[in-house]
Formats: C-alpha cells, structure tokens, sequence
C-alpha cells in the first residue's frame, strides 16, 4: 500500500492521480477490515469491535497534514489515519482484534486493549527515547470518552515550550516548537466536562493544537439534540473564534464527504496551529456510521429508515468514489479492479493473523494432550482425566485459557497420587503460567534494572551548624537546584508561578526561572494533569501542582485511566514520567483535610504514592524522581511548611528511598505503623507512653506504593509480636491494604501473639476546626488509649483498664 504519495500544490497530473488513488486505496481497505472485523466478532473469534467505518476520508486528509514529530491524541474510530501514516496494516488491525499477546503482530498494545486503540512506539528496550521528532507520534489511545483530551493539552504545550525555553537539549523531541498535537473526539463526547476544559484552556494557553469532531449526529443511539446545544458544537463554540481584537480558536466546518474541501481545511489547521502556535477546531459534520456505533447493537434499532437511506447515499467512501469518477482520475473498471485486489488482501490479512494467533496454541495444546493422556494412564481416575482430556481435544480454535484450564483441573483428580507424569504436568503447568502470565501483567511498574526502587538513597548533610527553618524554605531552596540542574523540569498549577504556590514553596522561583517554566493555571485540575502526561510523553519533565489533596478528585479520572495505566498498556512502549505534587492532611474542613489514601493506592496502581511526614523527606522524593522517569504522586504535609527543620547542605542531592519504611524509634512491646502528618502525634504519643512502660516502636511507612519492598515491618513484628496501624482515611481504607502487605505480602501473622489493629478516622468527612479535627481523626488521646489497650489485654496485671 503506497501511503506516501506527493502533496505539493504542484504536482502532475500523473503524481496527483497517484495520490488520489493512494488515498482510495487506504478508504477501501480500512473499510474491508472494519466489515470483516464485525464479523469475526459475531462468529465468535473476537470478543468485541468498535470501527471507523464511515471516518474514513477525512482522516485521510488529516494524515496528509500530519508531519514528523507530530502527536496524535484521538479515540477509537481512527484506524484510517493510522493506515494513513502507515502504522498500522490489515493483519496488525485483526491481532488487535483477536488480542495477539505479541508486540510485534499487535503493535498498539499486544493484546492489552480491545481492537481500535492506537499508539506508536515511543520508547527503545532500554528505556530511552526515540527520536519521535523524526517519526509521526501517537500517543496510547483510552475508552473513556474525550479521556484524551487533558493529555492533548500537555501534547501541544511542550511545542510551546520547545519553542520559547533555552537550555533544553531538544534533539530527539522537537525542532523549534513546530510540531502540532492532533486531537480527535465523537461529537456526542463533546458533551464531556473533559472536552470543554481542555478546550478552554487551550484558547488561554494558545498552543498548537487541531481538534477534529466526527460528527455523525448520534451519540451510540442518542441524536445529537440530547448531547449539544442547537445540534451544533461548532455553532456553540462561536464565542471562542479569535478576531482581530481578542486571541482565541481558528473555527472550521467542513462536509466528511468532500474530499477536496477536506484537504484544503487539514492543510489550513496545520499551517494555522504550526505557524501561528493558534488552536484550530474542525468541526467535520455530515459523516455517517455504516455499521453502527460497534458490535454490540444494530443501529437499524433507533435510526429511521430515511436517516439510514441518507447514510448509504452520503457515505464518504461511496462519495469519494463517484468524485473519482466524475473527474477521469480512474474508471469504473479500474476502481473495481482495486476494491477487488484489496478484499482478497484484507482476507489474506485476516487468514494470515489468525493462523499466527492460534499456532502456538495448536502447538501447546498438543504436548499438554499427550501429557494428560500419560496422567489419565497412571491414575485410578482415568474416566475423570480422560474426559478433560478429550473435552479439550474437541475445541479446534484453543486459546490460553483453555490450555490453562484443562490442564489445573486435572490436578483435582491426582490430589495425593505421587507420579512422574503428575510431576510432568505440574511442571508444564508452572511454566505455561510464569511465561504466559507477563503477557498480561507486565509494565506496570518500570522493570528496567535502574528504576526509582533501585536508585541508591542518599542522606541529608547538615555539617556542624545547620540551620533551623521553616520546612517550606527546604523545598524552596531545593526546587531551585532542581530547576537549576534539569533544565527540561518545569511546574505548573493554581498560585503555583507569580505567588509561588499557596504555601510558599516555590518563591521567587517564577522571577528567577521565567513564567513557562513556573507557571499559573486556571482552576482546572483535569487538565492540569492532562498537561503534565501530555508534556512527559514529549520528552520533557513536568511537576503538575494540584493545590489540595482533596482536589485531585477532579483529577483522578485521568491520573487513573489515562497516566497510571500508560506503561501497562503499551507493554512498555509509550511512557510519561509526571510528578503530582500536592498537600493535604490534618487542615480543618470537609474538603480540605480529605485523607482519601485508600482509594488512590488502588486507583493510582502504576503510580509511585509518597507520603513523607516533613518537607526535607518530601524534598528527597523529588531529587529521587528526577533521576529516574516514572510517574508519581508526592502528598506534602499541609501542616508542616512552618514547622522547623534543619536545612542539609546537599540540596538537590540527597534522595530519600523509594518502597523503603523508617524507623523512627526502636521499642519492644508493639509495632506502630503510620505516614504522614498523622505519624507526628504517634512519635508524641510514643514519648509518653514511656510514663506507663509502654515502649513502643515507630515505622514511617513514606511510601504506599510500593510499600517495604525490604519487608521491615515483619522484621519488627518478629521483634514486637505485635501491630497497629495508625491512618487517617477511613475505616477499611489504606490501613487495609497495609495490613494486607504486611500480614499476606511479608507473612507477619506467622510473628503475632495478638490481633492485629488499626486506627483510623471516622467513617464521614472530617468535620471543621480544631474540634472538627479532634472528633474526626485519630488524636492523642485515642492513639494512647488503643496501644494501652492492647497491652491491657496482653498483661491486665501491669496495665488495669484506663476507662
């Protein structure tokens, strides 16, 4: 398939025919594989199918204005524009389908996402970057309606930033800020709080961006009217069309079935958005959905029969093919000849993958017969063994789940036989499971040998006479080496630049550093990650400023589904490394003392989550996340800016550990576990227990996940024989996914000679003021009471009931 014919405006008539017939060529094919895509869904051999059947020609004309560094950030229905840039062929789309665990037949994500969802390979084996200035980039498609618009945002601002930071080493990222991020979005998801925000702030930002609608007037089976004001987002964002007085969007509407008008807009937004760094919208109406939103329903259900007569009349394909021939580019039996060549290749395409996807399976379930039928022959349940055995002889297509199945249910019957052929099938089964299991779990943490849990910690160094200052001053002082050190770092969030954040972390650092490297948000959270991934994904290394914890909750959407799952995924291909940095704990009010950890430890899993109880630990963090290129998530102590600390003279330096616990006071009669501004009152409240004999060990947890890689805690259990967990989220929040780690993970109940407990807060919302705080979360005087009453329970003797 020719995908790079000539565009230039002067060409013959030799060279455009080519192109024409090139872009046919590409129209005709992706629409075979989105037919015979529906039907292999419907027989059975893939589970699901979403299609870009009548999508087809204006992502052509998209992909003759898409250039070398380019990023695309669309959804499900672009599997023509990817053809386009040649990413994508008829055999990688149907691996994509039947979920081919094999990156190099499933490029997109070897198996992890269903059929429709794209990227490109950003990322070499050994984690460095490829030059994506010289390749067309798309970033890792997500599900979750207009869910790529945050990170779209980020995508178009590095162009900013390429363009207007020096000192950033640009070489495999950028070339002068040229590059244009590309955004697609159905016209029902601009109904999304998503698509409105990153909209709006991309009018603010002014960055190079092109987002087109595909607008088909249907919503799966809701029309438009029930989604968009007037049926029309391009008549509603009106408002947002810049003129000579106020900088805003370049607005474009454009029929999906004109070919030409088609070219002349794509080629306009490019030159708009890459010359005059200026978002451009495209609002393409008047496409159709050949075969209905996907698989799963028949759009004959809720369409009438004149819209659906309307659709096979203004399809683009057909369209397009009546302009071919009404302009003498190609005739009738020529363009016959082409559909015919192309739905014998698509076949082949089809035949060939599924081959491939079932040959080792057909192998594998080969051996494993022999195998079972040499168990069945040893074993007084022969009849038992023999029918699983003949069970899996009949399924002619197998998959791995099969072969996985059969084979563990035969253990069943061999319990208590000991045999060489059980040892045999044991063995098979161990290794199918450990070689087959990466294949869906792998990447979800960085697993290159030198990764944020294996970069060597190094301590603060406070010489002779350090200095006592607020803890705000060390992460001031220390964000300046940074910025000083990495040229390409850069934060960004709500009072984060000119008053340098609500606490004063950042002072001054605006003045020193300029306002695209320290820089204000609107109020925005979503986006505000979206354009820390988005940035990350470029090459650059982006602190994303979420003022309170309890605010992440408008960004936790895209910290989940989109920055947590990027490296999972893309099976390793594609990366973002993003720090989230935020503040919470301990404040007075139900929406500014949130303590929601349980949740986010089972949101954010792959993502680091930090927690250090000072701003020297929390200052450590950051030097440490900077050495390496994973996303994270770092929550300061909102109540410890102003309270003293010694200043190292290493700043910029020193790390602090990541999975790693500390110690912070070594005891022998209980184990307590706590993080953050909460682990302050156990270390008082562990000084006067000392009063009643109570010695008590203190652990600072610092980071939750991952927790005690080193396994500590069960060290100090062997030691205490006892534990308490003190958190302030709420009942059955992250105390138990500690206990989990500690009593399942590290085996510690092996070491207790007492129920082990937790502390929490209250099951609601904090409530207000210092009462509030009193009466909500664990304070003193409960923590005190909860230790000595397991050690009442342990010694009532040496320690009578309190109350």
């Amino acid at each position: 398939m020719k995908t790079n014919p000539k565009t230039d405006s002067e060409i013959s008539f030799v060279d455009f025919q080519a192109q024409i017939l090139s872009d046919y060529e590409i129209a005709v094919t992706s629409r075979e594989c989105s037919l015979l895509g529906r039907r292999e869904v419907l027989t059975g051999k893939a589970k699901f199918g979403i299609f870009g059947d009548g999508k087809e020609l204006p992502q052509l004309a998209m992909a003759r204005a898409f250039q070398n560094g380019d990023f695309r950030s669309g959804y499900y229905r672009d599997q023509t524009f990817m053809m386009a840039l040649g990413h994508l062929n008829p055999e990688a789309f149907f691996h994509g389908l039947y979920a081919t665990t094999d990156i190099t037949k499933d490029p997109m994500s070897a198996g992890r996402q269903m059929g429709g969802h794209f990227m490109t390979h950003s990322i070499n084996e050994d984690g460095s970057w490829k030059n994506l200035s010289e390749q067309k980039n798309s970033s890792a498609d997500i599900s979750c309606t207009a869910g790529q618009m945050p990170r779209l945002l980020g995508l178009a601002q590095a162009s900013k930033i390429y363009r207007n930071v020096s000192g950033i080493d640009t070489s495999n990222f950028s070339k002068n800020g040229n590059e244009v991020a590309w955004g697609t979005i159905g016209n029902a998801s601009t109904s999304e709080g998503h698509f409105f925000e990153a909209l709006n702030a991309a009018g603010v930002m002014q960055v190079p961006m092109v987002i087109s609608v595909w607008d088909d007037a249907y919503g799966i089976s809701v029309p438009a009217a029930y989604h968009t004001t007037k049926s029309d987002i391009s008549e509603i964002l009106k408002g947002f069309q810049r003129d000579e007085n106020a900088k805003g969007y370049e607005i474009l509407k454009v029929q999906g079935w004109d070919y030409t008008a088609l070219i002349h807009a794509y080629e306009n937004a490019s030159d708009i958005a890459r010359e005059e760094h200026v978002p451009v919208l495209i609002h393409v109406t008047e496409l159709t959905q050949p075969q209905g939103h996907s698989t799963s329903g028949s759009h004959e259900r809720y369409k009438s029969q004149d819209r659906l007569e309307w659709e096979r009349e203004n399809d683009c394909n057909k369209r397009f093919r009546e302009w071919i021939l009404e302009n003498n580019i190609a005739d009738e039996d020529e363009l016959k000849t082409i559909e015919k060549r192309i739905k014998q290749e698509v076949r082949n395409a089809k035949k060939n993958a599924w081959t491939a996807f079932l040959q080792p399976h057909i192998s594998e379930k080969k051996n494993l017969v022999q195998l079972i039928g040499q168990v069945a022959d040893s074993s007084p349940n022969r009849a038992f063994i023999t029918k699983i055995k003949n069970d899996l002889i009949a399924i002619e297509e197998p998959i791995k789940k099969d072969l996985a199945s059969h084979a563990r249910k035969v253990l069943r019957y061999i319990i208590g036989e000991e045999s060489h052929e059980k040892k045999a099938l044991q063995n098979w089964i161990a290794n199918f499971m450990d070689t087959t299991q990466p294949a869906f779990s792998s990447h979800l943490y960085s697993e290159l040998e030198e990764n944020a849990t294996t970069v060597k910690a190094i301590v603060p160094n406070y010489g002779d006479n350090a200095e006592q200052v607020d803890g705000r001053v060390i992460l001031r002082d220390n964000f300046d080496k940074l910025f000083e050190k990495y040229p390409t770092a850069l934060v960004f969030g709500e009072d984060t630049g000119n008053i340098g954040d609500v606490n004063q972390g950042l002072e001054g650092l605006q003045e020193k550093y300029g306002k695209y490297r320290i820089a204000d948000t609107g109020i925005r959270e979503s986006t505000i990650i979206g354009q820390g991934i988005g940035l990350a994904m470029r090459g650059l290394r982006p602190i994303a400023e979420i003022q309170y914890l309890d605010y992440i909750m408008y960004g936790l959407q895209t910290l989940s589904d989109d920055l947590a799952t990027l490296l999972y995924r893309t099976a390793g291909k594609q990366k973002a490394p993003l720090i989230v940095r935020t503040r919470g704990h301990r404040l007075e009010g139900i929406w500014h003392s949130g303590s929601q950890m349980g949740g986010l430890v089972h949101l954010l899993r792959g993502m680091y989550i930090l927690t250090p109880r000072n701003m020297t630990q929390a200052a450590g963090f950051y030097n440490m996340l900077m050495k390496t290129d994973e996303p994270a998530l770092v929550i300061e102590s909102l109540n410890g800016y102003r309270l003293k600390e010694q200043k190292p003279n290493n700043l910029g330096e020193f790390c602090t550990p990541i999975g790693v616990v500390e110690t912070v006071k070594e005891g022998t009669d209980i184990t307590l576990l706590s993080y953050g501004s909460t682990l302050r009152i156990v270390q008082n409240v562990a000084e006067e227990l000392k009063e009643v004999g109570i010695d008590v060990e203190v652990i600072d947890a610092q980071s939750l996940l991952p927790f005690d890689i080193n396994h500590d805690v069960v060290k100090s259990l062997k030691k205490t024989n006892r534990l308490l967990i003190i958190d302030e989220d709420v009942p059955g929040g992250c105390s138990a996914y500690l206990l989990q780690e500690i009593l399942e993970k590290q085996e510690g109940y092996k070491y207790l000679d007492s129920a082990p407990h937790t502390l929490t807060a209250k099951a609601h919302r904090p409530a207000y003021a210092t009462d509030g705080d009193y009466f909500s979360k664990p304070n003193a005087e409960d923590i005190f009471e909860k230790i000595y009453g397991i050690m009442h329970e342990v010694n009532p003797t040496d320690y009578p009931a309190l109350r």
